[in-house]
């Protein structure tokens, strides 16, 4: 079962309507559903609520350490409440995705995502839960200067109609939280990977 559901981006107004911040829109949206309202907890350098889905007590995190150290607050909310990797779900933006794609998976690279890798370093095991969120990518990569293109990209708001359509892989990724939450992941995976734009 999840425990602790982690929406990762960068703290800051400036950043708040940027492709990287998908994965605190996200928990921003469930905390709504849920009645839930995120405070600021010092101890574990984030913004947290806990909360119940499903039955089933669950906690949520914005980590506000910028994105390449968020592990240093999702490691610390977890080693308090004695939460093993396999019960947290990271939820992050994706550039190898189109928007309006969501994918559920276990494990594997971080992507060159920043946030992931220092996730996976400070919990010492890449075998956590992703909650992936399409942006998409910039079409003009060239190989010289990519990493400044991707930075640039990231860190700046989507158009509008991608908006819309990373909103929508928001409002499915919600609908399966409760199966996610109970730990079916199976058929969360069937469901979410199953519905339109994936």
């Amino acid at each position: 079962m999840i425990k602790l559901i982690v929406g990762l981006g960068n703290p800051g107004a400036e950043y708040t309507a940027t492709r990287h911040n998908a994965g605190f829109w996200f928990v921003d949206a469930l905390a709504q559903q849920c009645g839930a309202s995120l405070t600021n907890q010092k101890n574990f350098h984030g913004f947290a609520a806990r909360t119940r889905v499903a039955g089933q007590e669950l906690w949520l995190l914005e980590p506000q350490t910028f994105m390449n150290r968020s592990g240093q607050s999702v490691v610390a909310l977890a080693r308090f409440y004695k939460i093993l990797p396999d019960e947290i779900l990271v939820v992050h933006d994706e550039l190898d995705m189109l928007p309006g794609t969501a994918k559920l998976k276990r494990g594997g690279g971080s992507g060159g995502h920043n946030g992931l890798k220092d996730i996976a370093a400070h919990l010492t095991t890449p075998e956590f839960w992703r909650l992936r969120l399409g942006i998409g990518h910039p079409r003009t990569l060239q190989p010289a200067g990519s990493q400044q293109q991707v930075a640039d990209f990231v860190l700046k708001p989507p158009r509008k109609e991608e908006q819309a359509q990373i909103d929508d892989a928001m409002s499915r990724s919600l609908d399966i939280v409760d199966l996610v939450v109970k730990g079916e992941m199976e058929k969360a995976m069937m469901r979410l990977h199953a519905t339109p734009g994936k």
